[in-house]
């Protein structure tokens, strides 16, 4: 299997919800208010609604998000994914507001799935994904590399 770059997200985050501590951790919902995408086949915006709906414990955030995209060209996608975010002193930092993480920093990967009815992007409905995240203040960005044979 090779990776081949799909594209870079970045996505602003908008109000979040805490829903409080439950069996599994503490759940936060948390709105994306907007953001962009661009990469070689795929560019474009991300539009509301949209949502990471996170649960906080033991060290590690799980990340369940789903998102509305346009591309330029008017072609709408699904997407979801979900994940592992750590939450060390890095990732603790960037979350507070106080500056951001680099690529590496800590754990924070995700599986990106696609849905796509639009005539030419066919070829997103079977793809799979893999994204390397990092923290910006009140943003995630995200590497999206496609999963190919070979």
């Amino acid at each position: 299997m090779k990776l081949n770059e799909l594209f870079t997200i970045r996505i602003a985050l908008g109000d979040s919800s805490v829903i409080g501590n439950g069996p599994s951790g503490l759940r936060v919902i948390a709105e994306v208010a907007a953001g962009t995408f661009e990469g070689e086949r795929l560019r474009g915006t991300v539009l509301t609604p949209g949502a990471d709906w996170v649960v906080l414990g033991d060290g590690y955030g799980e990340v369940d998000v789903r998102l509305n995209l346009l591309c330029d060209d008017g072609a709408r996608i699904y997407m979801r994914y979900t994940g592992v975010l750590e939450q060390n002193d890095a990732a603790q930092s960037a979350l507070a507001g106080n500056g951001e993480t680099s690529y590496g920093d800590h754990y924070f990967v995700t599986q990106p799935r696609f849905e796509c009815g639009q005539a030419g992007y066919e070829w997103l409905n079977r793809t799979v994904a893999i994204a390397e995240g990092r923290l910006i203040k009140g943003e995630v960005e995200y590497r999206v590399f496609e999963c190919q044979p070979g």
